[in-house]
């Protein structure tokens, strides 16, 4: 069965190539011109991924993200246009899974192999592991990438990248995750991520298990070392 990936940018010539490059992948494609005509098709009809600029018209693509996160955990890859915007998107503050640079020659390629690695995650991650993982207050269903915490689902879903990190740190609570053990975990692939960007991931985990419990402290830092599930 074919998968779907949304395009909303506003830019008719990027959205053309964009879908004339993927159709011959065999992907379907969905386009929006801007944040708003996507946030109700997206709703109406969720893709399998979606692929957002960040500067448009009638709602940018990070209020869209923001609104999209209270549905979805489907995969998200940024289009930026501005080298400064990459510390922003690395922080994952938006919620994105992953971005890709507009500047410096925009490379189709690049884009569409960053899709098959989102997409493969996804993938692997429910046919993985269907088992309920709990621990304490925590409860993790993989099959739908259900998250809950003493007995809460959280109000801000976990993305796909987020979810696979907790899981990873969960099943083994009390045992130091290094950040180069969850950058494999979290992204399967050899791409370009740096130890940072799990620090970010973390930092928005945090935040988001937070709105449901103000006390959250299960995930430990260990300085110098990476970060552990506290098996209090």
């Amino acid at each position: 069965m074919k998968q779907t990936i949304a395009l909303i940018d506003d830019d008719r010539n990027i959205l053309t190539s964009l879908s004339i490059a993927l159709e011959k992948e065999g992907f379907n494609i969905q386009t929006y011109l801007d944040g708003e005509s996507a946030l109700i098709g997206l709703s109406r009809n969720p893709p399998d991924l979606a692929v957002i600029d960040i500067k448009m018209p009638r709602m940018d693509g990070e209020e869209l993200l923001k609104k999209l996160r209270k549905k979805t955990s489907m995969p998200v890859i940024f289009l930026t246009s501005k080298d400064e915007e990459v510390d922003e998107l690395l922080g994952l503050k938006l919620g994105a899974d992953d971005f890709v640079k507009k500047s410096g020659g925009f490379s189709t390629k690049v884009l569409i192999e960053r899709i098959r690695v989102q997409l493969r995650k996804k993938d692997n991650n429910l046919e993985e592991n269907r088992n309920i993982i709990s621990h304490g207050k925590l409860k993790l269903d993989p099959s739908q990438l259900e998250c809950e915490w003493d007995g809460k689902q959280l109000p801000d879903k976990l993305t796909t990248t987020e979810f696979l990190i907790v899981k990873e740190l969960a099943k083994r609570p009390g045992i130091i995750k290094e950040r180069s053990q969850l950058m494999d975990v979290a992204y399967r692939e050899d791409t370009d991520i740096e130890d940072r960007t799990i620090d970010s991931h973390v930092k928005r985990i945090r935040k988001k298990f937070k709105k449901v419990d103000n006390n959250f402290s299960a995930i430990e830092t260990r300085y110098g070392s990476g970060y552990r599930w506290n098996v209090k």
